[in-house]
């Protein structure tokens, strides 16, 4: 009701740390990757010997306390925090998945979509498998598990070979930890080093930052990376003719702080507003973002046009971390549950205010109707990124052809449907010079329609044909 922003799957973590509380700092890992996932989280942990795992529905500081940590010994240890895509939201589907095997235990931690885990399912079953979830991840332990070889690396080697899509995996075994990046390199994942003897690895470098370990390095798209007691080495390197981070890493998914390919993600997203002044300016008193994703597009906007920047909303960060739902009337108060326009700020003024994205569109006139009520005397809506015209199949919630507002009105009409003044979005190519990085480095399928997977584009183009 509130949110109409995409959102990411999860957020993965994974440390070899002998002599650390490794449990401890895998909590405060995805403490920092919160953002990626709201659904559930987990944690395993192992101290040579066995595996031993503590997850539940929530956010993390509600899943984990001094109590279910305390029992968590050991020297490596993966954590997991989801929002769920594949898979409803229910306990069963929270990760790690844990396993007894012919190889010892394992657990496993997935961020991304496999786009042929109908496939993969089908022959899981075929061969006498039993599926306990609804969930893809589950299927990529199976599969793993299916694999032929005396070693982890050569199962995951046939994983790599069978899975399509979008992941990021962390494998946590009795001895050492694994982690695995698709050949699209779709999602992110980094390395870094903790002291002397300990390594970390990450969704995003933030979580690197925040338990005081240094950023190595990128960990490759197709490669699998092998960590144990002599450091990290890669045991597995298929990457694909090109990579394919997802753009929406720039735009939202990704914590400001966090670096991406060399590029911080605040400098990035300060170039993107910066590029949308360029293209779509307009006279104005101010400009606002909408708190908190926008603000640094916001920024740069306002540097480049030469325009006053401040906060005309204030958001309550805490109405979407609660479990009760509002009684009818405080339901009709959309948006105002969550922002709280500054009266005195906004009142007579011209207002630019700017967006990241627009998905659906069932938030964006109720802004700007609060914008309208705190006595604005325009409002310019400006997104910085381009119209999302096309639904993610490689792990990212965007809503279906029906539901986006840029497949079935063109800009002047979604300007007219939000009750803006004037509405423009920042163009594809603006949003590629913004990254300042090879424009053939990554997925901008939503925008464009041009999937890196084959056979995802088909269903996409017959979706296209059943509404459009």
């Amino acid at each position: 009701m509130w949110d109409d922003n995409p959102h990411e799957e999860c957020g993965v973590f994974g440390i070899y740390a002998p002599g650390e509380d490794v449990a401890r700092l895998t909590f405060f890992g995805l403490y920092a990757l919160q953002h990626r996932g709201q659904e559930s989280a987990g944690i395993a942990v192992s101290d040579g010997q066995t595996i031993k795992t503590h997850k539940a529905m929530g956010l993390v500081a509600q899943v984990f306390d001094e109590a279910s940590l305390a029992p968590l010994q050991g020297h490596l240890a993966i954590g997991h925090t989801r929002y769920s895509t594949t898979g409803s939201s229910r306990l069963t589907n929270a990760q790690p998945f844990t396993l007894e095997t012919y190889l010892g235990p394992l657990a496993l931690g997935h961020n991304g979509n496999l786009t042929n885990a109908a496939e993969l399912r089908s022959d899981l079953l075929k061969h006498g498998a039993g599926l306990t979830s609804t969930s893809d991840s589950e299927i990529a332990m199976l599969t793993l598990l299916a694999g032929q070889g005396p070693t982890w690396s050569e199962r995951i080697d046939h994983f790599m070979n069978c899975a399509e899509g979008a992941y990021c995996l962390t494998l946590l075994t009795r001895d050492a930890l694994y982690a695995v990046r698709d050949p699209l390199g779709l999602r992110p994942l980094c390395l870094g080093k903790l002291g002397a003897t300990g390594w970390v690895v990450a969704s995003e470098s933030c979580a690197l930052a925040t338990i005081g370990a240094e950023w190595v390095r990128e960990i490759e798209p197709g490669e699998a990376l092998l960590i144990d007691s002599d450091g990290p080495h890669t045991i597995c390197h298929l990457p694909a003719p090109q990579s394919a981070l997802c753009l929406f890493e720039y735009i939202y998914f990704a914590r400001p702080d966090s670096q991406l390919q060399g590029n911080v993600i605040h400098q990035v997203r300060m170039e993107l507003g910066r590029e949308l002044a360029r293209e779509s300016p307009v006279e104005a008193d101010l400009v606002m973002g909408i708190p908190d994703s926008a603000t640094p597009a916001a920024i740069g906007y306002a540097q480049e046009a030469n325009i006053p920047y401040t906060e005309g909303l204030i958001k309550n960060r805490y109405i979407g971390r609660t479990f009760i739902q509002p009684d009818d009337r405080l339901r009709q108060q959309g948006v105002a549950l969550k922002f709280n326009p500054l009266r005195s700020t906004l009142e007579g003024k011209r207002v630019i205010l700017v967006d990241d994205s627009i998905v659906r569109g069932n938030t964006s006139g109720p802004i700007v109707k609060l914008l309208r009520e705190a006595g604005a005397r325009e409002v310019h809506m400006r997104v910085s990124s381009p119209p999302i015209r096309h639904p993610c199949f490689m792990g990212v919630d965007m809503a279906t052809y029906p539901e986006l507002i840029a497949h079935r009105l063109t800009e002047e009409e979604i300007g007219a449907h939000v009750h803006a003044d004037s509405l423009k979005y920042l163009s594809y190519e603006g949003l590629l010079r913004a990254t300042g990085r090879d424009p053939q480095s990554f997925c901008g399928a939503c925008f464009t329609g041009n999937y890196p997977i084959p056979g995802v584009g088909i269903a996409a183009r017959d979706e296209i044909k059943l509404f459009a």
